[in-house]
């Protein structure tokens, strides 16, 4: 269980992610948002694309456990995702403002959240049970971390 001073750090980091997305790609021409920010890794594109998918599923998840007693949330393969050619090939600015439009929503909607919200449960097929609380660490840490491999990626490479 967070205390109610992690829980609200971590719903201003969901607040601040879209700014932080934006200006993680911005003025990234075609050739460096088709870059991968590693081996193996997704390209700077798939990245804000997988944001916009995970946190689409992000808030779905926390509506369910918010209205729902110990719901079954539906896990999905991500890098599958990732090689859609919607994630591959389109420009981040339509996922750009699902990420904005989907964290408005998410911050309001947690904020107003009783305290007793957050333990509430859901059941997880890969991770068993997790509560609301769970759902905020995971998300509002998670865009921080993308975020990082994008700005990682270019002071690495002098964008």
């Amino acid at each position: 269980m967070l205390s109610a001073a992690e829980r609200q750090e971590l719903i201003e980091k969901m607040r601040q992610l879209p700014d932080q997305i934006e200006a993680a790609v911005r003025g990234l021409n075609d050739a460096q948002l088709d870059t991968p920010y590693g081996p193996g890794k997704w390209t700077v594109r798939q990245v804000a694309h997988h944001l916009a998918d995970s946190h689409m599923n992000a808030i779905i998840r926390m509506k369910l456990v918010l209205a729902e007693d110990n719901p079954t949330l539906k896990p999905y393969n991500q890098d599958d995702w990732a090689r859609f050619e919607d994630a591959a090939k389109l420009p981040v600015a339509p996922s750009l403002s699902i990420i904005r439009g989907v964290h408005e929503r998410m911050v309001h909607m947690l904020r107003q959240a009783p305290e007793s919200a957050f333990r509430r449960t859901a059941h997880h097929p890969e991770h068993g049970t997790i509560t609301l609380d769970d759902l905020v660490g995971i998300y509002g840490r998670h865009g921080e971390k993308h975020c990082g491999q994008i700005t990682g990626l270019r002071s690495a490479r002098g964008w």
